[in-house]
């Protein structure tokens, strides 16, 4: 049994996996795959991979490929949703502040230092017309940490995935003020290059199992209710959230990775760019 580590955020969009684990279906082709539910997101799964806690990250794309070109040694195997991420822009219930405009040069809350949240602060600012150069930022580590901050008003306003804020909107602790998606495809699979290097065959052994759930992962008997019922919402909001999401089996396109860096450059998160085989796999 060859045991692989692998990450993700605790949300729905990784239902596959543990739909894949709990019917021991890695397991049945001898792969021990140990999943690890990682709340603070990418920059936390970023530090993960160097460290070599884990060997495969479920990840954003726009998170990784940061960390990739920072030394990150690695690689992009395929996409794996393919539709956008739609990040909600969230102020604390009591906030103030009522439009986008309100929220110039107020203190962003983040997860940590290159997450996906501080990343995609400033491709909404840049959307905006502000000055990306005088973002402000505070680290929260988790969505608790956010719901602290936005009510006691050390930051001000909060960028995560939409359908997952949506129950602390219902519940009147958040407000959201608008939508930004990405430009790019939200989520791919990374692995650590030393062990796709190793291992190529058990790597692809676990993209086809993983892939062959997604593709009908949207017409599972009941899926929606599943969802409501493991995530805490509401069964129109995931039934929304299945339309808009689309999973992918597709290796990252050279057009896709050049958006990505074109945009990451231009923001001065990233200080160059890197060639396609540097980043991921065709």
């Amino acid at each position: 049994m060859k045991t692989i580590k692998i990450a993700g955020v605790p949300e729905h969009f990784n239902l596959p996996w543990h739909l894949c684990l709990e019917n021991k279906e890695f397991e049945a082709v001898g792969i021990d795959l140990q999943w690890t539910d990682v709340p603070e997101g990418t920059g936390k799964l970023c530090q993960m991979l160097r460290s070599t806690t884990i060997d495969i990250a479920v990840i954003l794309t726009e998170g990784i490929v940061k960390d990739i070109v920072a030394g990150n040694e690695t690689t992009i195997v395929q996409v794996y949703v393919a539709s956008p991420l739609i990040w909600g822009i969230h102020v604390g219930a009591n906030s103030s502040y009522q439009k986008m405009a309100d929220l110039e040069n107020t203190k962003i809350a983040i997860s940590r230092i290159g997450s996906g949240s501080q990343l995609m602060a400033y491709v909404n600012a840049e959307n905006q017309g502000w000055n990306t150069d005088e973002l402000s930022f505070e680290i929260i580590n988790t969505l608790d940490g956010a719901v602290q901050a936005l009510t006691e008003g050390t930051a001000d306003y909060f960028m995560w995935e939409r359908f997952m804020t949506k129950p602390l909107v219902d519940k009147g602790i958040f407000r959201r003020i608008a939508d930004c998606p990405t430009p790019w495809p939200s989520f791919v699979i990374a692995v650590r290059s030393e062990v796709l290097q190793s291992d190529p065959g058990i790597i692809a052994k676990i993209l086809e199992i993983i892939n062959h759930q997604t593709a009908g992962f949207k017409v599972i008997p009941g899926i929606d209710e599943t969802l409501a019922a493991r995530y805490g919402q509401k069964a129109e909001d995931i039934q929304e959230w299945l339309s808009l999401t689309e999973w992918s089996a597709n290796p990252l396109t050279i057009k896709e990775l050049e958006a990505i860096q074109k945009e990451l450059l231009e923001l001065k998160i990233i200080d160059k760019i890197i060639p396609f085989e540097a980043v991921a796999q065709y």
